[in-house]
């Protein structure tokens, strides 16, 4: 790993209604920003290939036909659109962090994938607990997610929006010494508040966690709200909400946030500024009390199914001793 890391916050605007549209912006800003030298590149939260804006202002029993939509413009796992992302990361040799809507058969689930420089597809984790209205949009996802990955450029960590106020989400992260934490919000959401409450939240992580901090949020235009929704009052609901930043262990920006419009937060983290900060406080080392406090994680994927030999479910079942022994028995002669 390099002792200096460039790194790209990208703040995009999705092409609305098109999956492909948007894999093109995303593959186009993947070139520009290693044209800036940038060899991590973050994307906002379920970028690809919109975030869900419809379902902060419409009615559940409205909301069909956009869902709907939203289903057949999802990513699947892996597919063309996920080998577009991996080409462009292979060839401009940068690790890339996008939040998709995934979709696994019949349930769309908020999800974030990281690309290695190479181009692998390193880890799929989608959000644990969907956020208030996202839970009529997206499944849940599982612990198996919460996972930090080697790259290219050290050791990343992963969550989306409002997972950063569970701060066990945080902590698990941060005891597999996370030292880039890629961190995605959907902007263009509930006004200048939401901003706010966001960069509280980014810089304390980084302080906390002692680790670099790169956010990635969304932006719509004002044809795009338009698009959205026609109701002025409801409009003022799709505006504000951007925060597109990088911010180092000791809690500063190290480059000017960007809060409108589209474009990306481009800086270079000195990476020993990680062990500068956790010299004094390591949340997870010298200052922690594992003996008192501790996090319990269960790391296993969630399935609705789970089987096993017929033979040690014929085990368990004493009234069927003739039936095991018939699966057991090598045949006789006069078979």
């Amino acid at each position: 790993m390099s002792t200096s890391v460039t790194v790209a916050a990208v703040q995009l605007s999705p092409v609305l209604g098109s999956r492909e549209g948007t894999i093109a912006k995303v593959v186009e800003a993947i070139a520009q920003a290693a044209q800036r030298g940038a060899t991590l590149i973050v994307f906002p939260e379920t970028v690809v290939p919109y975030y869900p804006y419809f379902s902060f202002i419409t009615p559940a029993v409205q909301m069909g036909p956009a869902h709907l939509k939203l289903y057949e413009e999802a990513v699947t796992v892996p597919s063309a659109a996920t080998d577009a992302v991996a080409a462009a990361a292979r060839q401009h040799k940068a690790v890339v962090v996008l939040g998709v809507n995934e979709r696994d058969h019949g349930t769309l689930y908020n999800t974030q994938l990281i690309f290695d420089a190479d181009g692998t597809l390193l880890l799929k984790r989608r959000k644990i607990t969907p956020t208030y209205h996202e839970r009529m949009v997206w499944g849940m996802g599982d612990g198996s997610g919460l996972k930090v990955v080697d790259t290219a450029v050290g050791r990343v960590g992963a969550l989306a929006c409002w997972e950063h106020y569970n701060p066990l989400a945080r902590y698990a992260l941060m005891t597999q010494h996370e030292q880039i934490h890629c961190s995605q919000f959907p902007g263009s959401l509930v006004g200048p508040i939401f901003a706010e409450q966001m960069e509280v939240t980014m810089r304390h992580h980084a302080l906390e966690s002692g680790c670099f901090v790169v956010n990635a949020t969304g932006w719509l235009s004002e044809e795009q709200i338009a698009q959205i929704t026609p109701d002025p009052t409801l409009q003022k609901a799709m505006r504000g909400g951007c925060y597109s930043a990088v911010i180092s262990p000791e809690g500063k920006h190290l480059a000017e946030p960007l809060r409108e419009g589209e474009g990306m937060v481009v800086a270079t983290l000195d990476m020993a500024l990680i062990p500068k900060r956790k010299r004094m406080m390591d949340s997870v080392g010298h200052y922690a009390r594992p003996e008192l406090l501790s996090l319990n994680l269960d790391a296993r994927a969630s399935t609705p199914l789970h089987s096993s030999p017929l033979e040690s479910r014929l085990e368990s079942r004493p009234e069927f001793p003739s039936l095991l022994r018939s699966t057991n028995d090598e045949p006789s002669a006069s078979d």
